[in-house]
């Protein structure tokens, strides 16, 4: 697609999330809540959903399937899962009126259980990354368009309103022609931790990367070329990539991500700097999100120089959620299509050292 295409194009869907709701809000008016279940436990992100969808207005909870027996006890023991109606894979597609799931498996059973669970007619959450095969990723998208059902990607970033700003600010140009964008997302992982990531040839680029990575095309595309440098620093003896950086190239745009599994306190120095000729945007930390605009003119609600934006902090996947709702009632299109994620998957896997 071409570059200019690409622009419009997401800029149209940065528009459409920066006008969603900002506030939790009750289930549509007179419409009964739309009925979820969870697959999996193993994920990362797995526990934030969970609690998620038990306080959610829009989405009744009806079970919860982890068929890995030693995962199903460990996760009986957090309070996310206190009470949960435990399913086999076949009782939860049975459930009557189900409408989505959240897959929320390690990370090499995610697309394949989302395509089971697309077969069946499902809506689905489908956490991140979409695992290490694009032809793979493509067929289940590609499955869910034509049976009309929606893959949301669990990216944590596409609903922070301040990357919503920043993608406002792009779209009606109050930065200018862009020309960089410096990306940064680390942390410290435990031993444990690091053996959970060791089947993944990835490292951190695709554990944390892939979710600047996203915001990265949501800007401005699919990358022309992707470099990818990997280097283990660490003490441990496991040879985990956990030191990395991806040089994603654009005509008159260089795009740099850097992700580590090193880096004491990372969380403070996470950002996201996007900067034009005519201003630049700079989010940091990314949660609670902290964003400064420096613009050479005013533009929008917003004065000429360097400014603090004031930006609200929500709970992590609420809004995801929330959207979701609304898709499935028909009420709006997901502002994320299918080539969108398409693009960002293969460019998390070229970022990661992988073919795609």
């Amino acid at each position: 697609m071409q570059r200019r295409k690409f622009i419009s194009h997401a800029s149209r869907a940065a528009l459409a999330v920066v006008v969603a709701p900002r506030v939790v809000r009750s289930a549509a008016a007179g419409a009964p809540r739309l009925r979820i279940a969870q697959i999996g436990t193993g994920h990362a992100h797995a526990d934030g959903k969970i609690a998620v969808l038990r306080r959610s207005a829009d989405f009744e909870l009806v079970g919860v399937c982890e068929p890995d027996e030693q995962l199903r006890r460990a996760a009986s023991s957090r309070k996310d899962y206190q009470d949960v109606r435990w399913l086999t894979e076949e009782q939860l597609f049975n459930t009557a009126d189900l409408r989505a799931v959240a897959v929320e498996t390690a990370v090499k059973d995610l697309v394949p259980t989302a395509a089971r669970c697309v077969a069946r007619g499902l809506h689905v959450h489908l956490d991140k990354p979409a695992g290490e095969s694009l032809p793979e990723f493509r067929h289940l998208l590609d499955t869910a368009t034509a049976k009309q059902r929606t893959v949301q990607l669990g990216y944590m970033f596409r609903y922070n309103p301040a990357f919503e700003l920043t993608f406002r600010a792009a779209r009606e140009q109050w930065l200018g022609r862009l020309f960089s964008i410096e990306a940064v997302i680390g942390k410290v992982v435990s031993a444990a931790e690091r053996q959970k990531l060791l089947p993944y040839r990835g490292g951190a680029m695709f554990e944390l990367g892939c979710h600047l990575i996203d915001a990265v095309v949501t800007l401005i595309g699919k990358p022309r070329s992707v470099t990818a440098s990997a280097r283990h620093s660490s003490a441990q003896a496991d040879e985990l990539p956990d030191n990395q950086l991806a040089v994603l190239e654009y005509p008159g745009v260089i795009a740099t991500v850097r992700s580590s599994l090193v880096e004491v306190d990372g969380g403070a120095r996470r950002q996201f700097v996007v900067c034009g000729d005519g201003g630049t945007a700079e989010i940091r930390p990314l949660e609670p999100p902290a964003l400064r605009l420096a613009l050479n003119a005013p533009r929008g609600e917003f004065k000429r120089g360097t400014q603090t934006v004031p930006v609200k902090n929500r709970p992590r996947y609420e809004a995801d959620f929330e959207d979701l709702a609304k898709v499935i009632r028909g009420e709006k299109a997901l502002a994320w299509t299918p080539a969108h994620d398409l693009a960002v998957q293969e460019t998390v896997l070229r970022a990661s050292g992988l073919p795609a």
